[in-house]
């Protein structure tokens, strides 16, 4: 048998160089991710990137607060490195979810270390019989203390909160309204996949910081939007209790006649009340939410003669086409349509 040709050999040589180049073998693991909920799914692809394989169980105009698990979800994260929550109870299924699947992935509560407000509405559900719509914002009426620890304590007008089955705890959890602790859930994120994927942390750690640099930019703009809103027209309602921490950082008063949860309507006093409220205080502006129903929001706007002025994003992102396909489009969308629905008016 002839030998083979130099030429033959080489190419032959180069092609088993170039079979182990391209081998499954060579390629990086992906770091298996479960998010909870849509908002937390854009942060974590933010500082993922290409070396995690993203599983998200609460999508696009979800409502985490009344979401149950599918038996996918189940598979997922049984099948999960790293489980990333929100934390402060917000995940009422999270518990049993992640008995049912038996994961060893590691659990990462992402608003832990955030600039936190309490939850007053927990404060006083018990021994009160007033049955009021809640508010949170900077008024004159409205407590804002700070201690070493950058703790905040408010008082808010809240009713009591049995009816409702489900109680947040100690703090109110829609910390993400601030863009300064969503850039806490950010390093929180990098920290839980270092963890989990020691080869992968520079390239987390680098995306991560080149991220917060678009969330610095992101919380300047918001601030510059609000300032050019009067003090006097920065009352406004939505549909329930989210934007708190919106409230306190970028100086806002918001209405709402659902508490903290979606999970039960409020009683018809509290709309009666809440109607009351929003007269004697001058509201600026209505909104409705992506994840809650409009009706109740049109039915407060129609009895109080105020038109709706379009629509927040609260507790979860929209479709990609729409308005708030990721966390900084968010934010965006909800302190220009603020600032244009009350500058707008005058």
């Amino acid at each position: 048998m002839p030998k083979p040709t130099v030429s033959a050999a080489a190419a032959a040589a180069s092609a088993a160089i170039l079979l182990c180049l391209t081998a499954p073998v060579a390629a990086a693991k992906d770091l298996n991710v479960v998010a909870t909920f849509s908002i937390i799914g854009d942060l974590a692809r933010n500082v993922g990137g290409e070396r995690i394989a993203l599983t998200t169980l609460v999508g696009p105009d979800g409502d985490t607060h009344v979401y149950e698990p599918r038996p996918a979800d189940v598979a997922a994260v049984g099948a999960a490195d790293v489980v990333l929550s929100n934390g402060l109870h917000l995940e009422g299924f999270l518990d049993r979810l992640l008995k049912a699947s038996g994961t060893k992935a590691t659990v990462a509560e992402l608003a832990q270390g955030g600039d936190l407000l309490r939850n007053t509405q927990e404060e006083h559900a018990h021994g009160r019989k007033e049955d009021h719509g809640h508010s949170h914002g900077h008024e004159d009426d409205h407590k804002h203390d700070h201690d070493d620890d950058h703790k905040h304590d408010h008082e808010h007008d809240h009713k009591h909160d049995h009816e409702h089955g489900h109680h947040h705890g100690e703090y109110d959890p829609h910390a993400w309204q601030s863009v300064n602790n969503a850039r806490v859930y950010v390093a929180n994120i990098a920290k839980a996949f270092c963890a989990a994927d020691t080869k992968g942390c520079a390239a987390y750690q680098s995306n991560a910081a080149a991220y917060d640099k678009q969330l610095q930019a992101l919380d300047t703009q918001i601030r510059t939007a609000m300032a050019a809103i009067p003090a006097d027209r920065r009352t406004i309602m939505t549909s329930h209790d989210a934007f708190g921490y919106f409230a306190r950082e970028y100086g806002l008063r918001f209405l709402a006649p659902q508490s903290m949860t979606t999970g039960a309507e409020p009683s018809a006093a509290a709309i009666a009340a809440l109607i009351r409220q929003i007269q004697e205080q001058h509201v600026s502006a209505i909104f409705v939410e992506n994840i809650s129903n409009a009706r109740l929001t049109g039915q407060i706007a129609q009895e109080t003669g105020l038109k709706l002025s379009g629509s927040l994003y609260s507790d979860a992102l929209s479709a990609e086409n729409g308005p708030a396909a990721s966390y900084i489009d968010m934010m965006r969308h909800n302190a220009m349509t603020i600032q244009q629905a009350i500058l707008g008016r005058e």
